[in-house]
């Protein structure tokens, strides 16, 4: 699995937690952020171009991967819409090392990835701010800092209650553009098995 994310470390560093805590291999779950900035389509494009012509710096391997992920926030991006478009329509064109059709997913957080983190404490609804959803979470994780790892930690035995509201507010809610809330983080979770 090959999981790049638009941040540089807060994501990434949920993430490897998650695998951490998981047991799973970093060989065979690979989290990185991107190369090629933070707007969600040079996410999806260099996650593409990493899967296709592997990282020898890094230590990964072409088309080692059989699935895909990219990992981005709505925030204020202009090419959010067009990031999932792509996302979605490379998703099954690829081959890996072992000629098998390789899943590619956009994991989409809108406004940002802080909505996952504070859904383990409230049952969102209504869209909310960026800002606001900080200074929300900050209620519940005091001295919640981007960047800072524990997070995973923090809020991990509010898991499944996290991922029943997620589930409840994405049918209510879905991540194409003018949707002002919306979380694919439990599918990445669900795939990081």
């Amino acid at each position: 699995m090959l999981i790049v994310c638009e941040g540089e470390k807060t994501e990434p560093e949920y993430l490897k937690e998650v695998r951490r805590a998981r047991q799973l291999q970093a060989a065979n779950v690979q989290i990185m952020p991107s190369a090629f900035g933070t707007d969600p389509l040079n996410v999806v494009r260099y996650a593409k171009q990493l899967f296709e012509e592997g990282d020898s710096h890094r230590k990964i391997e072409p088309r080692a991967f059989d699935e895909i992920f990219a990992v981005f926030d709505r925030d204020e991006h202009q090419n959010y819409v067009v990031a999932l478009q792509l996302a979605a329509s490379i998703s099954n064109t690829l081959r890996n090392d072992l000629r098998q059709l390789v899943r590619f997913v956009a994991i989409a957080s809108v406004p940002c990835f802080e909505i996952w983190l504070l859904l383990h404490f409230e049952d969102i609804r209504h869209p909310i701010s960026r800002s606001e959803a900080l200074q929300r979470l900050r209620q519940y994780l005091p001295g919640y800092e981007k960047g800072a790892g524990s997070h995973y930690s923090a809020t991990s035995d509010r898991l499944e209650v996290a991922i029943g509201r997620t589930l409840a507010l994405n049918a209510l809610h879905n991540a194409q553009q003018g949707v002002e809330l919306h979380c694919d983080m439990p599918q990445l979770l669900a795939a990081m098995v």
